[in-house]
């Protein structure tokens, strides 16, 4: 650390205080190092920081004058507080009753479980239950559960777009009315469903004042604009005349519903874990902001639609760069899989607290896997990618399981499924009997359908072997993963969050929110021409006890 800090060099055409003159109080203005540092690093308070003989100092007691008066010393850059809790957009806060505008994202099966669910709404943060990939029984558990657990505090639940399971979905939505779960992340979607919408409009009305309530909220997951534009836009006339003849809604709801959009809010969704269209942040939400502004503009919407940001938010950098362009909150995914309270296993953790950035690539989608989408996931330390990519060019080159070379069958069979095709068959008939029976008909009439089951059945199986933390599959094991991994094991290096065990979703998330404030704090410095106090800004990782305190008194020194 430099013992002397002088005042920074006035660039030719620069006014030498842009920001006015400090008049002095009680209490001289002080250059002592350790007062900066704790002044910089507390949040809750305003710093101005101002030119003396002996270089730049503190002032700690006294007033701002600004025009031409000769007093006092010019101030060289003035931070108002920026606690972790101003972060993003105060209306996202108030509509969903949380403290900070910090989501947990839905991972499917459960990864994003209810034990993150209820740590996330007990510390004012919003979590969503992964329902993705889920029996209805276990979904149904999972809300209750944590409706009983958390009352009035904030939650949601995963919808997932299920194109090749229209009925799931339905069923679903069935579910999610039932249980009054009145907040949906609403991921993987191609193009709107009837379903969705019926979530979105179901109980749609005018209150005593007239404005209309909706009283269950959507958020959004998308990465293409063409999908952006349907959910920032109220639901067509289409859908709104199929789910009045199912009366689902009335010809007045439908009525209304022509006033507002499909989505409350609509998470921006760059290089992330699982399905993704591998979009750069710093490109997609600005494309999405606009997109958002000219529907406002167009609808008028009595409450306009906020976006966020997920996909690469992993440290507290990428948060604040998220805030800095206008995202109404932020969304993490990968990094919390990496955490104790997830419904993933020791192993699976371990594996993601030595990924690097690059440990990572694109694999077959179980749920859409004849349509080709695929899903980012680890490939450090297994061998799932390479597998399910093998299993799709068989898919793609033969019309049936019978048609499969003995050579290429035998491999499959003692590598990848480790029981006879047809074995797997009978596993997977008894599955859809269940879930879905009209899969059974369709593989039944057509061999190719039939193929594909039975290799999502590798699919499905890998995530859940992850899960489990099955020992001899570990070469086998599907972890849904993105760059941002990577990212946060550099940050962590050397701290207590380095070791896996000791990563709970509560201190990841409060580190994050700190650490950005803190980094924007630091560039509000830059911006008024002060690098000097760049190094005695810590944005390391904290223990949680540590940032409560911050967070609740100051900092202490």
């Amino acid at each position: 650390m430099a013992a002397n800090r002088g005042t920074t060099p006035v660039s030719p055409g620069e006014t030498e205080s842009l920001t006015g003159r400090w008049i002095a109080g009680s209490g001289a203005a002080s250059g002592d190092t350790n007062k900066i540092q704790d002044a910089l690093n507390d949040l809750s308070r305003s710093v101005v920081l101002v030119d003396t003989a002996k270089g730049m100092a503190l002032g700690s007691d006294g007033h701002l004058a600004f025009g031409s008066s000769p007093d006092g010393l010019p101030a060289k850059a003035i931070l108002p507080p920026l606690p972790p809790g101003n972060l993003g957009d105060a209306n996202f806060r108030r509509s969903q009753g949380l403290k900070f505008n910090y989501v947990t994202g839905a991972m499917a099966n459960g990864i994003a479980s209810a034990d993150i669910v209820e740590e996330m709404g007990r510390a004012g943060m919003l979590g969503f239950f992964g329902a993705a990939g889920l029996s209805l029984e276990r979904i149904d558990a999972a809300i209750i559960r944590i409706q009983q657990n958390l009352g009035s505090l904030p939650y949601g639940v995963n919808l997932i777009h299920s194109p090749n399971e229209q009925d799931h979905e339905s069923a679903t939505v069935d579910l999610l009315l039932k249980r009054r779960v009145q907040f949906v992340e609403a991921s993987a979607f191609l193009d709107l469903t009837p379903h969705v919408a019926r979530y979105r409009l179901s109980g749609i009305h005018r209150d005593a004042t007239g404005a209309i309530v909706t009283p269950n909220r959507v958020m959004a997951k998308v990465s293409r604009v063409e999908v952006a534009q349907k959910f920032l836009s109220p639901v067509s006339d289409r859908i709104l005349r199929e789910l009045v003849s199912q009366k689902a809604l009335t010809e007045a709801q439908a009525e209304l519903a022509k006033l507002v959009p499909l989505a409350d809010d609509c998470t921006v969704e760059a290089d992330s874990g699982g399905h993704t269209d591998n979009r750069p942040a710093i490109t997609l939400l600005p494309t999405i902001l606009a997109l958002r502004d000219r529907l406002q503009g167009e609808f008028r919407y009595q409450s306009p639609v906020r976006v966020g940001l997920g996909g690469g938010i992993a440290t507290p950098a990428s948060a604040a760069a998220a805030f800095a362009m206008g995202a109404a909150y932020v969304v993490t995914g990968s990094i919390n899989q990496a955490c104790r309270e997830s419904g993933s296993s020791d192993i699976v953790r371990q594996m993601l607290a030595e990924a690097g950035q690059a440990d990572v690539t694109m694999a077959p989608a179980a749920d859409m896997f004849e349509m080709g989408v695929k899903v980012q996931v680890l490939k450090r330390g297994t061998m799932f990618a390479m597998r399910g990519a093998k299993l799709y060019e068989l898919y793609r080159a033969y019309p049936s399981m019978e048609a499969i070379p003995a050579a290429e069958r035998v491999q499959i069979e003692k590598n990848l499924f480790r029981f006879p095709l047809e074995e797997i068959w009978n596993q997977t008939r008894d599955y859809f009997s269940k879930r879905d029976p009209g899969q059974i008909g369709k593989a039944d009439a057509d061999p190719k359908h039939k193929m594909a089951l039975v290799f999502r059945w590798y699919l499905g199986q890998a995530s859940r072997w992850a899960n489990a933390g099955v020992p001899d599959r570990k070469v086998d094991y599907q972890v849904w993963c993105g760059p941002a991994m990577g990212a946060f094991n550099e940050w962590t290096k050397g701290s207590f969050l380095e070791a896996a065990a000791e990563r709970r979703v509560v201190t990841v998330a409060l580190n994050i929110l700190h650490g950005a404030a803190l980094i924007l704090r630091r560039q509000q410095l830059r911006w008024q021409g002060v690098t000097e106090f760049d190094d005695l800004i810590d944005t390391r990782p904290k223990t949680r006890e540590e940032l409560e305190q911050k967070m609740a008194t100051g900092h202490p020194h």
